[in-house]
């Protein structure tokens, strides 16, 4: 990743943090684990990430990073107080994420979050335009999902979910959406 890259993410952790429920967190697209050494820094928190660039099984006194897709590869044994999703259900068909949500609800504890960010459709070209200038590496642009992001807010609500928070940021090119479990 190129410095643009991680000034990006770095922004995506600190809008979610302020959001994150509990004490355990599982944190899907974890890449190498910067959202859970971000939170560290300064409220308690465990739990587990997947990421697929992740070659083999990170452990640490906090948290556990595995290698692969969610949820083909990861199979959890217990249940969380946050799930993540930063700047991945773009790159995800939204057939899938309807059969993802019910799953984020069964592995939530009793009033469980979802914390979304998911850049605006007008974000393309802009990343097409840095990639081209060699500014960012742009963590897997070619594979985003043309949809529309309202439906985000219909699929969590119809499955048991209720929206939090829905806010822009980054001068409205990344939208944030935390769901609470009802």
């Amino acid at each position: 990743m190129k410095k643009i890259d991680y000034i990006l993410q770095n922004e995506r952790i600190k809008q979610a943090k302020k959001y994150i429920a509990g004490t355990t967190v599982l944190d899907i697209g974890c890449h190498f684990g910067e959202l859970f050494k971000n939170v560290l820094k300064t409220k308690k928190i465990s739990g587990d990430g997947i990421d697929d660039v992740l070659k083999t099984v990170i452990s640490t006194k906090n948290y556990t990073l595995y290698p692969g897709l969610f949820p083909e590869d990861f199979k959890p044994t217990k249940t969380y107080d946050t799930i993540t999703l930063l700047a991945v259900l773009e790159h995800i068909p939204i057939e899938k994420t309807k059969q993802n949500v019910s799953l984020f609800y069964q592995l939530l504890n009793v009033k469980g979050r979802v914390i979304i960010t998911i850049p605006s459709k007008k974000v393309d070209i802009i990343l097409s335009i840095l990639l081209f200038l060699k500014l960012i590496d742009g963590m897997d642009v070619h594979n985003h999902q043309d949809f529309d992001r309202e439906l985000i807010k219909e699929i969590f609500i119809s499955n048991g979910f209720k929206l939090l928070v829905e806010k822009k940021f980054q001068l409205g090119l990344n939208n944030l959406y935390v769901f609470e479990k009802i």
